[in-house]
Parts: C-alpha cells; sequence; structure tokens
C-alpha cells in the first residue's frame, strides 16, 4: 500500500511517500475547515478561482507528467479525467510529447462516454490523438492482462471519477485492472479524486454467493473512500485471494489530492463535475445514488429516461400516499417532493408515472441507505403491484436486488414488513467491522453526520 519507492518516482514519493495514512502535512498542506451547508456563494462558469481541491491528475500535469517519463504507459479513463481547466489528460498527454502514451483502455460507457448503461465502445484509433483506445468494459484479469501485452505497456494509469457505490461498475473495472497488473509484473498508478458521498462507510456488506460485476469483493455498499483509497485497501486486504499469491504492492502508487476531506461537499472543491455515465448528471444524483439504485431490483422506475434518475422513482401505479408517506421519515439532508414522470426510455417507457423526488438540502447529512431503505417499506406496503425485477439467466441468484444489496436479507426484511430501524440495524456489525478494517487506508479524514 505504498505511494513512492524507486528513483524513477520520487514525483509521487515527493506527493505522498510512506503510509497511506499520511498526516495532512505530508498531502500539501493544511487542508480545509468541515464545510457547511448551501447557504455559501455559487460558483459560477466565469469564476475563474483556484480550485480548492487538486486532484491527483492535475497535480501530475503540474510537474509535465515526469513521473510517467521514460515508461510505455496506457491509461484507464472516461470523459471524467479532466484537469481543471477542461482538458482531457489524455489529450494533453499526447500533445505535450512527455509521455510515451501507447493506449488508451475505456471503461463501461466508453473513453469518450458515447455509449448508455450496460455497453461500450468498440476498440479504434482515436482522431484527435492516434492513440488506440482499446474495448476494456467486462474485460476481466487475464483480459487486462493480455490487453496490456497487446498494448506493450509497462506502467497502466487509472484516473476515472468515482461515485462511492458498490455497484458502480468503474471500481470493479479498476480491481480486475489491478489484478492484471500484479500478474503481469505492471506498475500501477491511481490519480485520486474526490468521492462525492464523502468519508462515511454505510450500508451492508457484499457477501460470496452474490459477487457480480456490481459487487465483486467484500466491501459495504458506500464505502466512503476515494479511488486511491480503495485501491489501497484492495491491494491489501483482498487482492491476493484472487491472485494466489501475488499483489501490486511497491507497485500501486497514489497520486493524492491536495485540500479535500470527506466531509466537504462535491459543490465546494471548486472541481468541474462531469458526468461519470449518462445516468448521473449532477453531484446531487451521485449522493442518493448508492441508496436509490436498489430501485434497479424492482418493477418501480429508477428515473432513468427523465433528466433526474436516481433523484426521481416511481411507478404508473403509484399515488400520492407513497410520497407522503416517505416524507413523513424527515430524512436528514433530503426533501421529498411528490412527482409525476414519464421515462422517455428504460422501465415504464412512455407511461406516465407517480412517485417522488429527492431533494438534496444539505449534502453534509445525507443518509442515501436509510432513505432508500424507507422508500421501499414504503412502496412495498403502498405501491400497486410493487415486486422485484427476477434475472431470468441466473437460477441460482434470481432476484437483481440481491446482487446490489449483497444478500437476500433486504430483500427478505422488506417483505416480511420489517421496519426501517429494524433493517438497517441488521448491517450494523458488519458496516463496523469493515470501518475498522479500511481504518489503516484512509488517508484524508473527515466524514459526514
Amino acid at each position: 500500500m505504498v505511494t513512492g519507492g524507486a528513483s524513477r518516482r520520487g514525483f509521487l514519493g515527493a506527493l505522498g511517500a510512506g503510509a497511506v495514512a499520511a498526516p495532512a502535512a505530508a498531502l500539501g498542506g493544511a487542508l480545509p475547515a468541515a464545510a457547511g451547508t448551501r447557504d455559501r456563494p455559487v460558483r459560477t462558469g466565469t469564476d475563474r478561482r483556484r480550485p480548492r481541491v487538486t486532484t491527483g491528475a492535475d497535480r501530475l500535469a503540474a510537474d509535465g507528467f515526469a513521473a510517467l517519463a521514460g515508461q510505455r504507459v496506457g491509461v484507464i479513463t472516461n470523459p471524467t479525467g479532466v484537469l481543471a481547466d477542461l482538458r482531457h489528460e489524455v489529450d494533453v498527454m499526447a500533445a505535450s510529447g512527455a509521455v510515451d502514451l501507447r493506449a488508451v483502455f475505456g471503461p463501461e460507457h466508453g473513453f469518450r462516454g458515447a455509449a448508455q448503461a450496460g455497453e461500450s465502445e468498440d476498440t479504434y484509433v482515436d482522431e484527435r490523438t492516434g492513440v488506440t483506445i482499446y474495448d476494456a468494459y467486462g474485460a476481466g484479469a487475464e483480459d487486462f492482462a493480455r490487453l496490456y501485452a497487446e498494448a506493450d505497456v509497462e506502467t497502466v494509469v487509472f484516473d476515472i471519477q468515482d461515485v462511492g457505490a458498490r455497484f458502480y461498475t468503474y471500481v470493479w473495472t479498476m480491481y480486475d485492472a489491478m489484478v492484471g497488473a500484479a500478474l503481469s509484473g505492471r506498475r500501477f498508478v491511481v490519480l485520486d479524486r474526490p468521492n462525492p458521498t464523502g468519508g462515511r462507510a454505510r450500508g451492508p456488506m457484499m457477501t460470496d454467493p452474490f459477487r457480480t460485476f456490481v459487487g465483486n469483493q467484500r466491501i459495504v455498499q458506500q464505502h466512503g473512500m476515494t479511488v486511491g483509497e480503495l485501491a489501497a485497501f484492495l491491494d491489501g486486504e483482498l487482492i491476493t485471494e484472487q491472485t494466489g499469491g501475488p499483489r501490486l504492492g511497491d507497485a500501486l502508487e497514489v497520486v493524492p489530492m491536495r485540500g479535500w476531506r470527506g466531509d466537504l461537499p462535491f459543490e465546494d472543491t471548486g472541481l468541474p463535475w462531469v458526468p461519470p455515465s449518462p445516468n448521473v448528471p449532477t453531484p446531487d444524483v451521485a449522493l442518493v445514488y448508492a441508496g436509490t439504485c436498489w430501485f434497479e431490483g424492482t418493477s418501480m422506475s429508477e428515473g432513468r429516461g427523465t433528466t433526474t434518475p436516481f433523484q426521481t422513482v416511481g411507478s404508473p401505479r403509484a399515488d400520492w400516499r407513497w410520497a407522503e408517506a416517505v416524507a413523513g421519515y424527515d430524512l436528514p439532508g433530503l426533501g421529498v417532493r411528490e412527482a409525476y414522470f414519464t421515462p422517455s426510455f428504460s422501465k415504464h417507457a412512455g407511461a406516465v408515472c407517480a412517485g417522488l423526488q429527492l431533494h438534496v438540502t444539505d449534502p453534509t447529512r445525507v443518509d442515501a441507505l436509510t432513505a432508500a431503505t424507507a422508500m421501499l417499506v414504503e412502496a412495498r406496503r403502498l405501491v400497486e403491484g410493487f415486486a422485484w425485477r427476477r434475472d431470468a439467466w441466473d437460477a441460482a441468484r434470481p432476484y437483481w436486488v440481491d446482487k446490489l444489496s449483497g444478500s437476500t436479507r433486504l430483500r427478505e426484511m422488506v417483505d416480511a414488513g420489517a421496519s426501517v430501524a429494524d433493517i438497517t440495524a441488521a448491517w450494523a456489525p458488519e458496516l463496523a467491522a469493515f470501518e475498522e478494517q479500511r481504518r489503516p487506508y484512509l488517508r484524508y479524514g473527515g466524514g459526514r453526520a
């Protein structure tokens, strides 16, 4: 779990050498105080003040990509891999002449972001840079090792904006790419970015029978780590189970951020929000997605086909009573509005749905898991025809929500009429154990209520 080492990595070592739990001074100076609520000036598109947070990508670029000098480089990224001035880092690398850029590996939705959920862009040569873009969506560890050899890369750079939810597939692309690098003896560099859900872990643990690409390892549903912290955790705790021994160790390096804490809302970072996928268009969506994505596993619309997916949820057979019941929980950091909408695609396309929209009123207090639990409990009670979505291709694990939540427990407790308090209490012991396990890998401090 080291972030520096050999002489060619001197720049990375200066940024964050030593233990993952380095003090603030080693990460570039004093960190900002805890952020408050939303009654603060709004940063506009014409405001050119220096961002409050400096990403790993910007720190690497500011040094002229010196840490990549003399290496044949491949990059795993998507449209979120931008610098503070909104230029894409791959375009800047290619134009700089300072990086021997051999390949880009595109995840779900593709490198340039042209594909919808569950889709990718085919392998092609990028017109702007002349670099081959490999389709890596769904690639396993052995596939990545083969792609690295085909592209002739020595160092793999990962830079994708995560949203902090276990079922968001980019972290599992990172994990498989790490395993592939460990198996093939390659260096792996993670350029760190903020976690828009903050530094607090929440929710149930993934259990082995339900591990899939929407939950490939034993972490809780809202892991509360940056991709750099998570990479160190995965390498230190779990990767050897898959490799049978090898891990990255000193070959894993993290270029840390400067100025970020887990209690800093994304809107206060000063960084641009580039949608990491078509259905996460804003940081507010990212805040609730870690919970409301459970509705993908139900008969109700999770808001795909609307302008506020995962904030807007409903069904043609729901009515005002569901929104009223959920509003009665007085959910921290969230307002609940009765809403009506017609999805343009996905579930219930073209049908008028009744439901609700979640409005983020205080991003430092949002608990998406409790909110989504309340929504499920009341939907099971009040929405006519509420049902769990079945996966016809997986007889052993037929319910999609079990794969999202990590076990059968959530579904079974909701069906049994358990209360929100009982359901959230059921995952408390495993959450506490995970928080202790991840502690050595946390490097920025902060959290959210």
